[in-house]
């Protein structure tokens, strides 16, 4: 069978770990920080992207599909702001307010090595993409299992889209093509908590990035979709991380991460889902990114603030956890994420624990407390724009005055509307 989780049996587990230095294999608490005081979507503002690290699956033995996950895990993808479009949504998307849009408040995103005529599918709703509508505590037992796919049929999650031959190859001989196409999604495509823990990086961005973003996704999906183009997923060189890396990409967060390149590149150079979720909270909290010198070397920072009016550090750019459902009928609940990494003095680790006991990175208080005094030292440490020309080290210095314009034109209204407590 197919997969698409880093390091699933298919691509040779052992030999896979020894060659990109995946570590800390043991259980992950996934409770820690949790999600109780985390800024919803709709409090910092009308869109953001979320990116999600998810655990490994492991189904009990005779429970449906028996899917067993490896350590690497899997990586899902949730845009407050955009939809499926009537036509075709579950492959093509469009901004929620558009004429053409489903009713929904976003839609989360698959990628899965399962799908021949597409790239990712779209799950409407964010509460049965990444909960399947199920409370924390609530026991998965069977008949629910059975009731959460049932709402995913109802959604159309499938709807069109066909899968590769040999994922059928293990179905049993009573059930119908559609029904196992749901079977061996299920926690994976739609409803994740049901089987999966998670942590998730939320990234603000405004109706123009969340535009050409919606733009580049539908582009990813069109050869599929429109020319016949067959679609294989590559663990190396072209994943599920790949595919939300490039789409924040695109809204100028940071550079792309090249696809299909050479296998000896990428085998060494690939994104894995916990190391993303690490780099998006680093990324988004990156002070060094405050000075207007610091931004106008990087590209993608100096793009998003001239091209979007976006600052590099913003309020909402939070996390969540939450661990698979508990009771659980279905699934082990005791999983594993791993980071790819030096065994020894690798650095992930250190700054997952970092983000994981700041209360900036998931407390709505606190993470407006931490922007707006972020905000007020940027200002008190400005200078003069005669100050920076003169030093004769800036990158491309006959555009920085343009630079150092917006930069104080954005921060200082910013700071303004966080003061009075606005929402950005």
């Amino acid at each position: 069978m197919r997969a698409s989780d880093l390091g699933r049996r298919k691509y040779g587990w052992p030999r896979l770990a020894l060659l990109v230095g995946l570590t800390g294999c043991h259980p992950v608490d996934f409770s820690h920080p949790g999600s109780p005081v985390t800024l919803p979507p709709s409090a910092v503002a009308g869109y953001s992207a979320e990116f999600c690290a998810v655990s490994q699956i492991r189904q009990k033995p005779g429970m449906g599909a028996n899917i067993r996950g490896e350590p690497g895990g899997h990586a899902v993808f949730y845009l407050h702001g955009a939809c499926r479009a009537t036509t075709r949504g579950q492959t093509t998307l469009t901004l929620c307010e558009a004429p053409n849009a489903e009713p929904s408040d976003g839609v989360g995103l698959s990628m899965n090595a399962h799908f021949r005529n597409a790239k990712w599918v779209a799950t409407p709703g964010r509460d049965f993409f990444l909960n399947g509508g199920m409370a924390p505590e609530e026991a998965l037992t069977t008949t629910r299992y059975a009731a959460v796919q049932s709402q995913a049929k109802r959604l159309g999650i499938y709807a069109g889209i066909e899968f590769h031959e040999d994922v059928f190859d293990e179905m049993p001989p009573d059930m119908t093509r559609e029904d196992w196409q749901y079977e061996v999604s299920v926690a994976t495509d739609y409803a994740i908590a049901l089987g999966r823990g998670r942590f998730c990086a939320r990234v603000p961005v405004n109706r123009a990035q969340l535009a050409t973003m919606v733009d580049f996704l539908n582009a990813q999906n069109a050869p599929y979709r429109d020319h016949g183009v067959v679609f294989e997923w590559s663990l190396f060189r072209d994943n599920c991380i790949h595919l939300a890396h490039n789409a924040l990409a695109q809204a100028g967060f940071w550079a792309e991460w090249p696809t299909h390149r050479p296998w000896v590149i990428s085998m060494f150079d690939f994104p894995v889902p916990r190391n993303e979720f690490v780099n998006i909270l680093r990324r988004a909290t990156d002070t060094r990114l405050l000075d207007p010198a610091v931004l106008h070397a990087d590209a993608a920072a100096r793009r998003a603030l001239l091209d979007f009016g976006q600052l590099p550090v913003r309020l909402g750019a939070v996390m969540e956890s939450r661990p698979p459902q508990v009771p659980n009928e279905v699934y082990e609940t005791d999983l594993t994420l791993l980071f790819y990494d030096e065994p020894t003095f690798g650095r992930y680790q250190g700054w997952s624990d970092a983000i994981l006991a700041d209360p900036a990175r998931y407390d709505a208080k606190a993470n407006r407390a931490w922007v707006v005094d972020q905000y007020r030292q940027a200002l008190a440490a400005r200078k003069p724009l005669d100050w920076w020309l003169a030093r004769g080290d800036l990158p491309d210095p006959e555009t920085f005055g343009l630079t150092y314009q917006r930069f104080y034109e954005v921060l200082e209204r910013r700071t303004v509307e966080l003061g009075a407590g606005g929402a950005l």
